[in-house]
């Protein structure tokens, strides 16, 4: 019997996981699109939202804060394989999670990754956008995707921490 209720705690986990993913994927590209096809931001324009927040246009060609740049073919290519390498074992991972909330946290990241990865495959960079600012300090220009895969990673960090569980790490 509790062997019938693992995997159907587990079932239901990972369709939240992926539905979460999904989701993720879905606003992040919509966002990419209309960036790119709704604005002047192509052209060089910016968008101020907010005192602190504007949108403006920067294709990054590396990973997360534009770490690893990658001008070459064969670094943009080594960096699809990473990922997909990356959204497979992740995506494991979430089918075999028992536990919503690491379902989620992991759903957050593989959307996240996805999301990325469409851009690098079909524009050769990752469209970014979200320019955070205040005073004289200046954070990364970044995008949806970006804030799903940290938000994921927190959220893994908070459920490894937890009394009441083993660790994000074990899968469960």
């Amino acid at each position: 019997m509790s062997d019938t209720v693992v995997t159907d705690a587990t079932a239901r986990a990972a369709r939240t996981g992926f539905a979460v993913a999904l989701v993720g994927l879905l606003l992040d590209q919509a966002s990419k699109l209309w960036i790119l096809h709704g604005t002047d931001l192509p052209d060089g324009g910016e968008i101020a939202v907010t005192p602190f927040l504007d949108f403006v246009l920067v294709w990054n060609r590396g990973i997360s804060y534009g770490l690893f740049q990658q001008e070459s073919v064969i670094g943009r290519w080594l960096l699809v394989g990473f990922t997909v390498a990356a959204v497979i074992a992740l995506s494991v991972w979430l089918r075999r999670a028992d536990r919503t909330f690491t379902a989620v946290a992991l759903g957050l990241i593989v959307g996240g990754a996805i999301g990325n990865l469409i851009d690098r495959v079909a524009y050769g960079a990752v469209v970014d956008f979200v320019y955070m600012h205040a005073f004289d300090f200046s954070w990364y220009v970044f995008n949806l995707a970006d804030a799903w895969i940290v938000a994921g990673v927190i959220g893994l960090l908070y459920d490894s921490f937890r009394p009441d569980h083993g660790g994000a790490a074990n899968g469960s």
